[in-house]
């Protein structure tokens, strides 16, 4: 995992994740926005109201992340009935505008070289 600094918190990236879009441009399944904050979905039905959020899945199959309230909704908000998925996942993906602009006001920092577990002596140019 790599470490990317976003206002005052720290939170974790896949290595493979794509790079945050500009805002505006098409949402690439970097993950910052939900590892930043939980979205009004997640914060509504999953009750979290900071922190990363927990329904954030890594796809390896696609190298980017991925919301679990679309992907299977019932494993995460379990009063859903399974056969709900597809009909609430459609609800979530017009709630979250899924698949449209990027809209995070997230702004990354590389992590210092202590934050890498490294000594920024080592990385002589």
């Amino acid at each position: 995992m790599k470490t990317e600094r976003t206002s005052d918190r720290l939170i974790w990236i896949h290595p493979e994740a794509p790079l945050k879009p500009a805002e505006g441009l098409p949402c690439n399944g970097c993950g910052i926005c939900c590892a930043a904050e939980p979205c009004p979905v997640a914060q509504f039905f999953l009750w979290q109201l900071s922190g990363s959020c927990r329904a954030l899945l890594w796809s390896a199959q696609d190298g980017c992340y991925r919301c679990g309230m679309l992907i299977w909704p019932s494993a995460y908000w379990r009063w859903l009935p399974r056969s709900w998925d597809a009909w609430f996942a459609r609800r979530v993906r017009r709630w979250i505008a899924a698949g449209t602009a990027c809209d995070s006001t997230a702004w990354l920092e590389s992590p210092s070289a202590a934050e890498r577990g490294t000594d920024s002596a080592q990385h002589k140019d």
